[in-house]
């Protein structure tokens, strides 16, 4: 196996923020840094691991709030959202602001699109891009590993909110059924609160877009 992860609970609303590396190069990314950069770099060091890149899944203030600093500080690209998130990263001061963090808005070194690999060392994350919670939303998905980081798309149990601006509901629920549910069963994935699941569990139990709940 050369994918290993850490979840790094980060902000008061305990997002999970994870760092994910290849075991065989040491090669690290820090995804959704929401905040609490000095444990996420604490981690980083601990491990011996080297940063290489910062991946975002979307840009609500507890995902995105750190990634100005943190880019700052470690020189390392920021990759992702996509670009119909510029909405939120606009909105990052203002949002850090009302609610008492430190944050900046950020320009992405690389926008995504659905399709796009994102590589770390051995490894290979396909994007798919998950509107509905934002507009913006993307997964990451290693197929080899059956894994998967999916922000606020899908919880152990739940999904995400769509009562956002420029969120959507219906766009929501195709996302998980139409993007989501086709890949294996047997992909475990990190949410971006919450414990981590499998997207077989959530097909047969989540009571909102369990396969019984569509005949």
């Amino acid at each position: 196996m050369s994918l290993e992860f850490k979840i790094i609970p980060v902000t008061p609303f305990a997002q999970n923020c994870s760092v994910l590396w290849c075991t065989t190069t040491k090669l690290a990314a820090v995804v959704d840094p929401g905040g609490d950069l000095d444990k996420i770099k604490a981690f980083i060091a601990e491990q011996e691991l080297e940063l290489e890149k910062i991946l975002i899944t979307h840009a609500h203030l507890d995902h995105a709030g750190g990634t100005a600093e943190l880019a700052r500080s470690t020189g390392v690209p920021i990759i992702g959202p996509q670009k119909a998130d510029q909405f939120w990263i606009d909105l990052l001061p203002e949002q850090c602001r009302q609610f008492g963090f430190d944050g900046d808005s950020f320009t992405p070194d690389q926008w995504l699109e659905h399709g796009d690999i994102v590589r770390l060392g051995e490894l290979s994350f396909d994007v798919v891009h998950c509107p509905g919670h934002t507009p913006g939303h993307v997964v990451f998905v290693e197929q080899t590993e059956l894994f998967a980081v999916v922000g606020d798309v899908i919880f152990q149990g739940s999904i995400g909110r769509s009562d956002f601006p420029k969120s959507n509901p219906q766009d929501l629920l195709n996302s998980i059924r139409n993007r989501l549910f086709t890949l294996d069963d047997k992909i475990r994935f990190i949410p971006g609160h919450g414990q981590m699941s499998t997207f077989g569990h959530e097909r047969e139990t989540n009571p909102f877009v369990a396969d019984h709940r569509f005949g």
